[in-house]
């Protein structure tokens, strides 16, 4: 073994990674990263699940001023949280936030969509009778892939851990097992070794044309 080899072998002082962080922490954090990776400056994009505002004012810091972001949800209170959040972080001219399900964006939106994000499950904080459910999502996320445009993804974040979010994990699922993978690139991002069934990841990406 030369001596360049070698020298890469050699482990360095715990002091060289101080300033790094796990990248598999949760699917929330790593989705977060898609959307970094993903959106550029003037990008459109859509929240299907505002709650308290807290996706879609991330959206918005990645979209810039010439960017635009479309949030939906069907709880009042949600759409008041969010725009107060957006109106604190002078974002609120970037978005547009709409009193509706997911599964009604084509009433609102025509065009192509860079991103689109799903945080589903129930408002935090909030009536967890009121859900988010299998068959209104299934119908969002087909929609949704009609706007993409190439390159663009869907991000899914699920919680199995309660009856209405295994119902649509099995349904996404079966959906995206089923999607043509010479138009669309789905993955599952699961974390095999945690306890009480946490949150995973579905991602969508629409394949560039060659």
């Amino acid at each position: 073994m030369g001596i360049e080899a070698s020298n890469r072998l050699k482990l360095s002082s715990g002091s060289d990674y101080e300033d790094e962080k796990n990248f598999f922490k949760n699917v929330l954090e790593i989705a977060k990263e898609l959307c970094t990776l993903k959106l550029n400056p003037g990008d459109i994009a859509v929240d299907c699940t505002m709650g308290n505002g807290n996706d879609t004012s991330f959206l918005c810091s990645l979209v810039g001023e010439k960017g635009k972001i479309y949030a939906f949800d069907i709880q009042e209170e949600a759409v008041i949280a969010t725009r107060k959040k957006l109106q604190k972080l002078n974002l609120l001219e970037r978005a547009e936030l709409i009193l509706d399900g997911h599964q009604n964006i084509d009433k609102y939106f025509i065009g192509n969509v860079r991103l689109v994000i799903f945080n589903l499950g129930y408002l935090p904080r909030g009536n967890h009778e009121i859900t988010t459910k299998k068959e209104t999502t299934l119908q969002a996320v087909q929609k949704c892939l009609d706007l993409l445009e190439p390159n663009g993804i869907i991000l899914l974040v699920i919680y199995p851990g309660h009856e209405n979010g295994k119902l649509e994990k099995e349904a996404l699922e079966s959906f995206t097992s089923k999607l043509n993978q010479k138009v669309y690139n789905a993955a599952n991002i699961c974390f095999t070794n945690q306890i009480n069934h946490p949150p995973e990841l579905i991602c969508i990406e629409k394949v560039c044309p060659k």
